[in-house]
């Protein structure tokens, strides 16, 4: 079983693709602020029980595909 993940009480495998536009999609994400985000994310990553998978991201908007603990619901994550 591919990409499940066991934890103390429970099996699942989730993968939430969200996706951030910047306000107005205006054309604002150059390569120092995505390696920013991308670092950020990391460190997110590490400090709470969320894998981030993919993180991409275009001039303007954020996709991020992540896996976490369904303990969470999706609004404490964003």
């Amino acid at each position: 079983m591919d990409g499940v993940t066991k934890a103390r009480h429970c099996v699942y495998q989730t993968h939430y693709h969200i996706v951030f536009p910047v306000k107005y999609r205006r054309a604002l994400l150059k390569e120092e602020i995505t390696n920013t985000i991308k670092e950020i994310a990391k460190e997110i990553g590490e400090r709470y029980e969320v894998e981030f998978e993919q993180i991409g991201c275009d001039i303007n908007h954020v996709h991020i595909l992540c896996s976490f603990h369904p303990k969470y619901s999706i609004g404490e994550i964003e």
